[in-house]
């Protein structure tokens, strides 16, 4: 992999996305650490123990547009272009559905909907515009884009909308050289695959822990999908521990 391929991974502070950013960084890439806190990006960094110059970390929230609008800047003025966007920042909201707050349905959908668009978009202007031209964006699905939990409401129904966001960007970037595709993640072992399971264990979904898997073999599943031409391209995949619930799981 050339040192001059750059990846941006948003909510790279913790779970999927540290794993993820510390494996692109292992594999030589320079990397874009993005989150809303700068603490957990800059931990980040250091258990990767990469060099600074390979690493950039911006403080970003993703459902703002002018924040979003700075990432991408700053993106272009470190590094001078970008090969992968690591769509993966979410929130997890649940509970019945008639209690679910408006709050919290709005809240889920700008960040898992709205910010992957903004970003989208972003990388958009810069991949077309760089040289040589074109790219990668990778969304992160999850599972529940294709088969629901009980009282998950505003994530399903976000994930479920991210897979039309892949589709389309992958039909809108062919002629600009980029592509787009979408893994879909069942139970890695990260906070919030323990917070939905305790949540579904406790409301009577499952009567016994459910098989996790390590975060590490999502990421390794990423960096595969980022090292193929851009002749090729994995549109979707999906990464689970092999005896977790998932077909006919609700």
């Amino acid at each position: 992999m050339p040192k001059s391929n750059v990846a941006l991974v948003t909510g790279a502070g913790s779970g999927i996305g540290r794993a993820t950013a510390i494996a692109f960084l292992k594999a030589g890439y320079k990397v874009v650490l993005a989150g809303r806190r700068t603490e957990p990006l800059e931990e980040t960094a250091t258990i990767s123990g990469a060099k600074s110059a390979q690493v950039l970390v911006v403080s970003c929230d993703v459902t703002s547009p002018e924040s979003v609008g700075r990432l991408f800047e700053r993106c272009r003025e470190r590094f001078g272009r970008l090969d992968v966007l690591f769509n993966n920042a979410g929130v997890t909201r649940g509970g019945s559905i008639e209690e679910i707050s408006f709050d919290d349905w709005t809240s889920t959908v700008a960040t898992n909907l709205t910010g992957p668009f903004l970003c989208t978009q972003e990388a958009f202007r810069l991949m077309k515009s760089q040289v040589p031209r074109g790219g990668r964006i990778i969304n992160n699905g999850s599972l529940s884009a294709q088969v629901p939990r009980p009282e998950s409401a505003p994530y399903t129904a976000t994930k479920h909308a991210i897979t039309g966001l892949t589709k389309t960007t992958s039909i809108d970037g062919r002629k600009y050289d980029i592509a787009c595709g979408q893994i879909d993640v069942g139970n890695a072992l990260t906070e919030i695959a323990r917070d939905m399971i305790k949540r579904s264990r406790a409301g009577g979904a499952y009567t016994s822990e459910e098989p996790v898997m390590d975060v590490e073999h999502v990421a390794s599943s990423i960096i595969h999908m980022a090292s193929l031409p851009l002749d090729s391209n994995v549109l979707f995949m999906t990464v689970m521990a092999t005896k977790m619930p998932f077909v006919g799981r609700g």
